[in-house]
């Protein structure tokens, strides 16, 4: 009966322990773990199916699984910098288990394999955007002039602008999308604010990385768009956009949306409109902005 006893109360504890498999995701990450004997797949469809197998039986028995990213370069440098041998399951399940606080990850929910991988590879690119544009903004510096540090200047601007942006959209779910040209790549941020109750609930992580993105293509002048739709049941969608300026928004026309919206970014070709949407100028914002003296 003691032993019954302690074979149940061990099953509840393991039911309590959150676990993180490094995953992965594509054919290149998993032909260059290979050159490790230890790591012993040969196919890479194989060994998703395996994962899947491993992330429903857990999910079954009770237990919580997050799927983080597991990049071979990275996992590569983490065993130099911390003397471990890459050749190695012990290794392996180290920087997991860093991975877990400091990389993309998401939860396991039941959800087929297929549906979480563009998911976590999502998160990935998020994660790297903001990194990215942070680390930009941190190297503008002080102004010349006042002194003021550029970069926290125009996260500021970003978050006010962002929200007069809600404030001032017609009720429904909103969908933001914020486009940054002129570095090495372009830097694309997505928000999602739905309409709960007349409030907008938004994802901390999301607006963290959409105010940075945005703060950067102000701070820098450089090329760029900010396109909000808003969604409303019963209503044709409305679609609003502004052109980024240093530190400010110029609203886009209800034509220049068209066009923006009907034409191919790659290509320039025209894309047909969609049906049961509507190209509109923004709402005014109720604010001019900054004064030139604090454009520096």
């Amino acid at each position: 009966m003691a032993y019954t006893d302690h074979r149940t109360l061990r099953r509840v504890l393991r039911r309590e322990i959150v676990g993180t498999i490094g995953l992965l995701t594509d054919d290149h990450d998993f032909r260059a773990m290979r050159r490790y004997d230890s790591f012993v797949f040969d196919d890479h469809t194989t060994y998703l199916n395996h994962v899947e197998a491993v992330l429903r039986t857990r999910a079954l028995q009770g237990s919580h699984t997050t799927v983080a990213l597991f990049d071979p370069e990275d996992y590569a440098d983490f065993c130099a910098k911390t003397g471990l041998d890459p050749d190695s399951h012990t290794s392996r399940t180290r920087f997991t288990a860093a991975l877990a606080s400091t990389g993309p990850t998401v939860p396991y929910e039941g959800q087929p394999l297929a549906d979480l991988l563009p998911t976590l590879v999502d998160e990935a690119v998020r994660q790297a955007t903001w990194e990215y544009a942070t680390t930009l903004l941190a190297r503008l510096g002080a102004c010349a002039s006042c002194g003021e540090d550029l970069g926290r200047a125009a996260f500021a601007r970003a978050s006010h602008l962002l929200v007069r942006i809600l404030d001032t959209a017609p009720p429904g779910d909103r969908h933001l999308v914020c486009s940054v040209s002129g570095t090495a790549e372009t830097l694309v941020a997505v928000l999602h604010a739905d309409d709960t109750a007349g409030r907008s609930e938004l994802d901390e992580a999301e607006a963290l990385e959409f105010t940075t993105v945005l703060a950067l293509g102000l701070a820098t002048g450089s090329p760029g768009g900010l396109v909000m739709r808003i969604s409303k049941p019963g209503t044709p969608d409305r679609v609003h956009g502004w052109r980024l300026r240093a530190y400010g928004l110029d609203p886009l026309t209800a034509g220049e949306v068209f066009d923006a919206y009907c034409t191919d970014a790659e290509s320039g070709d025209l894309i047909p409109p969609e049906s049961n949407v509507d190209y509109c100028a923004p709402p005014d914002l109720g604010e001019e902005g900054p004064s030139p003296a604090h454009h520096h």
